[in-house]
């Protein structure tokens, strides 16, 4: 199965996990009646949906991706939620967006700007989002920012998340100015205004439903790697022991299961 059709699977799988938190996210952001926003790297179109309610009937919303097979997944939940008059999908590059200057009155982007995998420093890219939004609009960038999801074994966990594996988006070479808790400095150095930062919160407790668990068994896996081969062989042991769906003693089988993991938001006006 190609890459990007695993990773699809991925982002759907994972929606009933980001969904309660990525929703209190966008309803922060107040965003204005009737406005038009862009979603740069929308991925499976599922929180292009939430924005284009956000915005509400008079709205409209562009979701843009370079993958042409989540533009259809995006195309297909529009149509379902019946809201493809006010969402429209455009393939495209977010290094250089298919948009002409101030053609949007916000842009918002989830778990991209910041990615090593687009080799450019995110400035430049907040730049070209700044591009085409008009004067006094807004620009978000939202990422995943931390997670502890092994309550008992914190020096597992800690140690998990020294891997490649767990620090990824951000590479152990990697400049620490690259480091996406450093964005307000990116908005300042973009010439963005008013840079504001805020973080939300997921929390996952008991009971959990086979759907929740599978999406965790899955996160878990994607965060770490299914066998870690930066961790030494009994913390690999102990990692399959907890962590695994068929392993007895998953953490997830632990009556009063508890963890969380976190977004944060980082927003600016252009000028």
């Amino acid at each position: 199965m190609p890459d990007t059709e695993e990773y699809l699977k991925r982002l759907d799988l994972s929606n009933i996990l980001r969904s309660p938190v990525i929703k209190n996210v966008i309803d922060s952001l107040q965003l204005p009646s009737g406005s038009k926003g862009l979603d740069a790297g929308c991925g499976n179109g599922y929180f292009t949906l939430m924005l284009a309610e956000s915005v509400g009937h008079s709205g409209h919303v562009t979701g843009l991706d370079i993958e042409e097979l989540f533009l259809k997944s995006g195309r297909a939940l529009a149509s379902q939620a019946e809201l493809t008059e006010r969402i429209s999908f455009t393939k495209g590059d977010v290094k250089k967006l298919p948009f002409k200057d101030n053609s949007f009155d916000w842009a918002f982007s989830i778990d991209l700007i910041g990615y090593a995998v687009l080799q450019v420093h995110p400035v430049i890219l907040l730049k070209e989002l700044a591009r085409v939004v008009k004067p006094d609009g807004k620009i978000y960038i939202i990422m995943w920012s931390s997670q502890m999801l092994l309550p008992g074994y914190p020096a597992l966990e800690a140690r998990l998340n020294a891997t490649t594996s767990g620090l990824a988006p951000f590479g152990k070479t990697m400049s620490p100015d690259l480091h996406f808790m450093r964005a307000l400095e990116w908005f300042e150095q973009a010439g963005l205004t008013e840079p504001k930062a805020k973080t939300f919160v997921r929390d996952l407790n008991t009971p959990i439903n086979d759907e929740m668990r599978k999406a965790l068994i899955d996160l878990i896996c994607m965060r770490w790697g299914d066998d870690n081969p930066e961790l030494l062989q009994e913390d690999q042991i102990e990692y399959k022991r907890l962590c695994r769906d068929e392993s007895p003693e998953c953490i997830l089988n632990i009556p009063g299961y508890y963890g969380f993991f976190t977004y944060s938001l980082f927003q600016g006006k252009v000028t």
